[in-house]
């Protein structure tokens, strides 16, 4: 449908919907532009004050993943017209958690009565014009990096069974209301590193590529194989990524195995038909995982390959697990390959 629409011709949108990236960027000024995004979901989670937790984590997700700094947010809410006011409290203060430990001041918002409860924000960052990260631009050669374990939606459709094990429950918790902030943090540093000449002086921001970050995403609803899709197809590159690579959250794959499949995977399974290629050994829990839908997953980076090691040195250096999960390829059938 947005391809049937009018494209935009304003010079100063410097990222729009056409690629499928994270956040919007519109360039203010030579040195400063204004990354906008916006999420909300329904409660996958029965405390009220982690579920608003999560929501700004994932709100504040895509404008990490531009490699942009939050600085404002207007708040969405959807709220039951009998729901109990200290409940609605607790999902604010929830929110607010996330957004002071952020350094994101939340300057308003918007409520309406609705039977579904909905929470999120629409959260303006801002980046240096000439720094941004896209979900486009990997490189055959590059190396593939995940900084969060794989598995929420499992574990969400365990919960709602009554099956998730509080291990699983616990895990998959912290790994949603973690912000992104440490991991592009870790991208930044290891960027300045690479890109630093002789004698440590400050690269030129407008070096193409000078930083080895080639393209960066972060992992959501369409899931990793997804998320995958659009970095191949709108870099013109295939990947090939090794499932024993993935860091799988404790429980997600028992999950898979019990049949705990939320419905946005099976429509992500179905959506890359034709995209994706299993070698014979992948078992199909495994299978399950890489269309598993996320909440606020981690960040999807394709790097240059000799910038691995001090990427995973800065990750490391922040607690984050990073793992190194494929590779970029020169364009082939099929788009991307699992082994």
């Amino acid at each position: 449908m947005l391809r049937r629409l009018p494209r935009q011709t304003d010079p100063n949108v410097l990222v729009g919907f056409e690629t499928h990236d994270d956040a919007g960027v519109y360039q203010v000024s030579p040195e400063l532009a204004l990354v906008q995004t916006v999420d909300f979901f329904t409660p996958i989670v029965d405390a009220p004050r982690l579920y608003g937790q999560i929501a700004a984590a994932n709100s504040l997700s895509d404008v990490y993943a531009m490699g942009g700094r939050p600085i404002s947010a207007l708040s969405i809410v959807g709220y039951p017209p009998g729901g109990d006011p200290d409940v609605l409290e607790q999902i604010i203060r929830g929110g607010l958690d996330k957004m002071q430990e952020a350094g994101c001041a939340v300057i308003g918002g918007h409520s309406i009565r609705d039977d579904d409860m909905k929470f999120g924000y629409a959260v303006t960052g801002v980046i240096d014009p000439r720094r941004v990260w896209r979900n486009v631009g990997a490189q055959p050669g590059d190396a593939l990096l995940l900084t969060k374990p794989l598995g929420t939606g499992i574990i969400s459709t365990a919960i709602k069974a009554g099956k998730a094990s509080e291990e699983s429950v616990t895990a998959s918790i912290a790994s949603m209301s973690r912000l992104n902030r440490d991991a592009a943090e870790a991208l930044k540093v290891m960027g300045a590193q690479h890109a630093a000449p002789a004698g440590g002086a400050s690269p030129a921001p407008t070096a193409p590529n000078a930083s080895g970050v080639h393209a960066v995403t972060d992992i959501t609803g369409f899931g990793l194989l997804g998320h995958a899709k659009e970095m191949a197809a709108g870099s013109g590159v295939s990947l090939e990524l090794d499932h024993r690579g993935v860091e799988v959250l404790p429980g997600a794959l028992d999950g898979a195995r019990a049949g705990h499949l939320a419905g946005g995977l099976k429509n992500n399974r179905e959506w890359l038909s034709g995209c994706v290629e299993f070698a014979a050994g992948v078992p199909e829990e495994y299978r399950a995982l890489l269309f598993d839908p996320q909440t606020s997953g981690g960040l999807f980076a394709a790097i240059a390959a000799d910038a691995v090691d001090a990427a995973l040195a800065a990750f490391t250096a922040r607690g984050i697990n990073a793992r190194r999960v494929g590779s970029v390829v020169a364009k082939r059938a099929p788009l991307i390959l699992v082994r």
